[in-house]
C-alpha cells in the first residue's frame, strides 16, 4: 500500500496529498509529528529514498539552524544514526511529504515526483 508522510500545515505536503487522491490508489496518510517514525521506520525511509540521511533533513527550520548548523561538526561530520536520533527528536526537521510505494520512494518536491510512483 502507498504511504505518505504528511503535515498539514505544509502547502507542498497538502499538494502531495491532492495528488495521490487524485490518483484513485488506496493510500495511508501518516501524520509524522504526531505518529513520529521509529529509528527503524525512519531508516527504511531513507533506505527506501536511497538517500543519506543529511539528504532528508529541512536545512532551513529553525531547529537545524539553532542546534546543528553552528554546532562544531559540519554536515558531512555528522554522522548518519546521529542525524535520524535529530529528526526523531525533532520532526519537523524531516523533509516532506514522503511518499512510499513498496521499497520505492520519494520526496514530494515538487508533487510530480509522486507520478513516478503511481504507475
Amino acid at each position: 500500500m502507498i504511504k505518505i508522510y504528511h503535515n498539514s500545515r505544509c502547502s507542498k505536503s497538502r499538494e502531495g496529498l491532492k495528488v495521490l487522491e487524485n490518483s484513485g490508489k488506496k493510500f495511508e496518510v501518516v501524520n509524522y509529528l504526531e505518529d513520529i517514525p521509529t529509528k527503524d521506520e525512519l531508516r527504511n525511509v531513507i533506505s527506501c529514498l536511497d538517500i543519506k540521511p543529511i539528504n532528508l533533513v529541512r536545512k532551513s527550520e529553525a531547529i537545524w539552524k539553532e542546534k546543528f548548523k553552528n554546532s562544531p561538526l559540519t554536515d558531512e561530520e555528522l554522522i548518519d544514526e546521529e542525524l535520524i536520533d535529530a529528526m526523531i527528536t525533532y520532526p519537523k526537521l524531516i523533509e516532506r511529504p514522503i511518499i512510499i510505494n513498496g521499497n520505492s520512494a520519494v520526496i514530494g518536491r515538487p508533487a510530480s515526483n509522486i507520478n513516478s510512483l503511481l504507475k
